[in-house]
């Protein structure tokens, strides 16, 4: 009775902060978001239209779930900044509450099933830290990657509004509002924050910064110096594009000759724990020897220090840096 007491608790508890960190608004608070922004739409305030511009720019307020995840988590500055290299609507309070609903989840199911219950809470929490940070990887990862299959593109856009007359400023509007996807949401913010006073090297360096490319740093100071030193912004940028899009052919080119080696290893890299996994679920008993005997513990962990080892270098055999 009491293992079914627990799960019930546990996964109204998960159920609840799940629904906290995800559920939308409420209808009186969107009503007077509403009423604020129509307010300073209309607002005749040079301080009040300034003051709109920039809360569009940097986002909503902060909720109290943020608040309590900024107090709890560490470095919250880089979880934010991470956060918003997704280009979702993420917050650190909704992190937060999955990172702890995926450990109680997590650490709840591993103890009924007859695991140790510390090992189950070291378990428990480090797929709750480490499943969101990888969703967050991944979600910054593909963006990243839209964003430099479509660079080069906004690039030539930009060119070919220098050579009709248009100044770089209006360029990167126009950029802004025809490119669709990654690539026109940072045009458009580095536009706004123009805006708003923001010089043209501080708005670009501030997207740099969170977008982390080598390709958009290199765009930043090809920018710079042209500004400092002079000449022909457009064929200098028409350059550009063309070494980016050599760069990203080179990529794609790595990538398709060591998929292979890849491939196999991830294969054999996952292969002991899949085997572990059936084993533990066709006899749990037999398995939990293996977190018992002294022995057995030994060795587990010398096979996941070298298996560690060979994925590093494995990883360091097939990244180039181009």
């Amino acid at each position: 009775m009491l293992p079914l007491m627990l799960i019930a608790v546990g996964g109204l508890v998960t159920l609840g902060m799940i629904l906290f960190a995800f559920a939308g608004p409420s209808a009186q608070k969107a009503t007077n978001r509403r009423l604020i922004a129509v307010r300073e739409r209309h607002s005749t305030s040079a301080e009040g239209a300034m003051e709109a511009q920039m809360r569009r720019i940097t986002g909503r307020n902060q909720t109290k779930a943020d608040k309590a995840a900024m107090r709890l988590l560490p470095n919250t500055a880089e979880l934010q900044k991470r956060l918003n290299m997704t280009g979702k609507t993420w917050t650190v309070g909704q992190y937060g509450m999955v990172t702890l609903a995926l450990a109680i989840v997590v650490t709840l199911i591993l103890a009924l099933r007859g695991l140790p219950f510390l090992l189950a809470l070291f378990l428990g929490l480090a797929i709750g830290a480490g499943l969101p940070h990888m969703l967050v990887s991944r979600a910054i990862k593909k963006r990243v990657a839209r964003f430099t299959a479509k660079f080069p593109d906004a690039i030539e856009l930009l060119v070919r509004g220098l050579r009709s007359g248009l100044p770089i400023s209006e360029t990167m509007s126009v950029v802004g509002s025809e490119v669709e996807g990654p690539v026109g949401e940072e045009f458009r913010s580095v536009s706004d924050k123009m805006k708003i006073g923001r010089s043209m090297e501080v708005a670009l360096q501030e997207t740099a910064d969170r977008l982390g490319t080598p390709e958009f740093q290199f765009f930043v100071i090809t920018i710079a110096i042209q500004r400092e030193t002079g000449g022909n912004l457009a064929e200098t940028l028409q350059n550009l594009a063309s070494v980016l899009r050599s760069r990203m052919q080179m990529k794609l080119k790595i990538r398709a000759m060591s998929s292979e080696s890849k491939a196999s290893a991830y294969i054999i890299g996952a292969l002991p724990f899949i085997v572990f996994a059936l084993l533990w679920t066709i006899n749990g008993a037999y398995m939990a020897k293996f977190f018992v005997d002294p022995r057995l513990i030994v060795i587990g962990i010398g096979g996941l220090l070298w298996m560690s080892m060979g994925a590093f270098i494995m990883a360091k055999m097939v990244s180039f840096e181009i």
